[in-house]
């Protein structure tokens, strides 16, 4: 089992000023399993990281990476498939390609559960594997 994360968690557990910051730096920290951060989350967290933080903070976050705190975990030709059939289903929830992109990770590790601070759309989408997804932090 794995912990997957997704944009928000990872960018409130780097900005302290984040109202997020505490309990999602402390999940972080507190996970006794694998912490996966899909490949196209990445982009997102830069993008707010340059936004609102200093570029520092993402140097910090990729040598956290070098070390091994947290595993990248790529898109495959499956979760393509899948990523097109997620947007097409929900469309009109404006569910985008991260999200997507996210949810086919989560179903083709079998993961019950993801942690993300977006309790909108990924409290509407309905995964292959489980009935609802536990959304973390509670």
């Amino acid at each position: 089992m794995a912990l997957i994360l997704d944009t928000g968690p990872i960018y409130a557990a780097l900005d302290r000023s984040d109202g997020d910051h505490a309990r999602c730096r402390q999940l972080i920290e507190e996970a006794g399993e694998p912490l996966l951060i899909p490949a196209p989350v990445l982009v997102e967290v830069d993008y707010l990281i340059h936004r609102s933080l200093h570029p520092g903070v993402l140097v910090a976050l990729l040598a956290d990476i070098e070390s091994g705190a947290y595993e990248v975990i790529g898109v495959t030709s499956d979760d393509h498939r899948r990523i097109a059939e997620l947007c097409d289903r929900y469309a009109d929830a404006d569910i985008g390609y991260v999200d997507a992109a996210v949810l086919a990770i989560v179903e083709r590790l079998n993961e019950p559960k993801l942690a993300t601070l977006d309790h909108r759309h990924f409290g509407t989408l309905r995964p292959r594997h489980v009935e609802t997804l536990r959304l973390l932090p509670t």
